[in-house]
């Protein structure tokens, strides 16, 4: 899973692949990565652009990095293409909306903040305020995958917004129930002084 503006490095091994990142790298052109969940290629995924080919192994392999552009939906899957080891598509660029709500993007932050400090998770963003989006934090909050997928198909930022909050609306009382009883756990673990009588 891509997200619009995401940097990714990837390693390079299939032969289909190694053609694709050379056909691409060559023509200056991006490429597509739907996902797959439970086998089947989803209908959103994300058109990649290659920023830097980093090293070429003697096999061919290839380190390379790369950035999320935008979010496209696949119209027909092409399985055979003349000449290339890689499948194609025909794609639609469904529009995105990217202005979101700075307040609700606030309560976001502070959610997953909260969210760290009960896993006792030290992680801070390389964008802060009104620069940063539901595609930076996406990847951080405990989303499953299904659930990353079903974010990348919202095109507005937000109903991005809002289904972060919900999730984290649903997390943080369970952390912290959990939080509660690691605390009691921990408390009856030490000695105390009991008052009782033989039996």
């Amino acid at each position: 899973m891509v997200y619009p503006g995401e940097e990714l490095n990837l390693h390079i091994f299939e032969p289909r692949y190694k053609q694709l990142i050379t056909d691409c790298y060559g023509e200056k052109r991006a490429f597509g990565i739907p996902p797959v969940i439970d086998n089947k290629m989803q209908d959103y995924g994300s058109l990649v652009e290659i920023t830097e080919v980093t090293k070429v192994y003697d096999n061919g392999e290839m380190d390379i990095k790369t950035t999320g552009a935008k979010v496209f939906r696949i119209l027909e899957l092409i399985k055979e293409v003349p000449d290339k080891l890689y499948n194609g598509a025909i794609v639609h660029y469904p529009e995105n909306y990217l202005q979101g709500s700075l307040d609700i993007m606030r309560q976001i932050l502070n959610g997953i903040r909260e969210m760290y400090r009960f896993l006792q998770i030290n992680k801070d963003f390389q964008k802060q305020g009104s620069e940063i989006s539901t595609y930076d934090v996406a990847h951080h909050v405990g989303f499953s995958m299904q659930e990353e997928y079903e974010l990348l198909s919202l095109m507005h930022e937000r109903q991005r917004q809002e289904y972060l909050r919900r999730h984290l609306a649903k997390v943080i009382p369970i952390l912290s129930e959990l939080d509660q009883l690691k605390d009691k756990i921990k408390l009856n673990g030490h000695f105390k002084n009991l008052e009782g009588f033989d039996i």
